[in-house]
């Protein structure tokens, strides 16, 4: 069993400039450590750093991967949009969409960040590697064809799935994106495609706002093939692996994809700054797990995790260590310094059952 880890040192450099997310700065309003914007290198650094330091990086195929070509990225995004990102990173940087900034060299940057997924996947449906991890940095799974959105500039999931549909190395792909917030711009791509299904777990009216029902299930033949799983805030570690068990498992069943890909947000995390899910680095684990036997059935353990949110410093490292001692079946372990006071902080039984009967009623739904 070998398991590939994609990343670049490149990838940490990307930087938002001095941009404010929530606040201006002037007046009382001080200016912000990285200019206010949640997502900085600092969670995917200190994730690398904690893997280099128990030694689990060694235990990898660890690797990187070149950028996206122009043609991968025109299969997802239209040219006049990758025109204007280009110019304006080589000119100083800049923000063409919603809270998005970039500074120069974000163009390239994105391009090798996509690049890192793009490898991964191919490598896992070659057999290169049983499964796989693309520390991809910027994220993804906001951004739109024309629209970046929400800290992504390039679609970094889709760009791989097109890329490997138009290589002949898969026909049918399943995403299951566990971020606190809706996958909207992944969901977008393939709204109205049957061979790509799209499964978003996410804290319901978090962001984007307008996105994420769970009565949007595509359109034209992509009908059935898009599936949200909206979930109030402090669902918790118990909720979420019901609702892999539920409902997502029986989902990917159905479908019978050939990979399954995973957009693996750590913002569902119980001290992220940015959600308000109460899950745990176990959490992330055992839906790791739950994923690997669900790819074990259906599709030979094909399976690619792709970084994409999560803004605790100091808990994704121990979060994505633990999917990824998990998903190389490793004994190098990270023990989670907070597991203990974390798990007190869990919803009551009485709050789990009532999110269990939601899961229920979403699954009527569903059928």
């Amino acid at each position: 069993m070998t398991t590939g880890f994609f990343w670049d040192e490149k990838c940490f450099w990307h930087t938002g400039g001095n941009y404010a997310s929530r606040l201006p700065t002037g007046g009382l309003v001080q200016p912000m450590v990285a200019g206010g914007l949640p997502e900085t290198s600092e969670s995917k650094r200190r994730l690398k750093n904690l893997m280099d330091v128990t030694g689990l990086i060694t235990t990898l195929d660890a690797r990187s991967a070149p950028p996206a070509t122009a043609s991968d990225l025109a299969r997802v995004h239209r040219q006049g949009y990758l025109n204007r990102f280009k110019e304006m990173s080589e000119n100083g940087g800049g923000e063409i969409g919603l809270r998005a900034p970039f500074a120069q060299d974000g163009y390239d940057i994105a391009a090798l960040s996509a690049g890192l997924a793009k490898g991964a996947l191919q490598a896992v449906l070659t057999g290169n590697c049983t499964n796989a991890y693309a520390l991809s940095r910027p994220p993804g799974h906001h951004c739109l064809p024309d629209f970046p959105n929400g800290f992504c500039l390039m679609a970094n999931i889709a760009i791989a799935i097109e890329s490997a549909l138009a290589g002949g190395l898969c026909k049918k792909v399943a995403v299951v994106d566990w971020d606190v917030h809706h996958g909207n711009g992944t969901e977008a791509i393939f709204y109205d495609r049957d061979d790509v299904l799209t499964i978003s777990v996410h804290q319901d009216r978090n962001y984007p706002l307008d996105t994420g029902a769970i009565t949007d299930r595509g359109q034209g033949a992509g009908v059935g093939f898009n599936m949200n799983i909206p979930l109030p805030a402090g669902a918790g570690h118990t909720t979420y692996l019901e609702v892999m068990d539920k409902l997502v498992t029986p989902a990917l069943t159905a479908f019978n994809p050939d990979v399954i890909i995973i957009a693996c947000g750590y913002d569902p995390a119980i001290d992220d700054p940015l959600g308000r899910m109460l899950c745990t680095a176990d959490t992330f684990r055992q839906m790791t797990a739950q994923m690997m036997v669900a790819a074990a059935d259906l599709c030979g353990g094909k399976l690619l995790m792709v970084h994409e949110g999560g803004y605790s410093e100091s808990y994704v490292p121990f979060c994505g260590h633990a999917v990824i001692e998990q998903l190389s079946g490793s004994e190098i372990t990270a023990p989670d310094p907070h597991a203990e006071s974390y798990v007190i902080r869990q919803p009551s039984k009485r709050v789990t059952a009532f999110f269990s009967q939601i899961i229920d009623e979403m699954r009527a739904e569903f059928l």
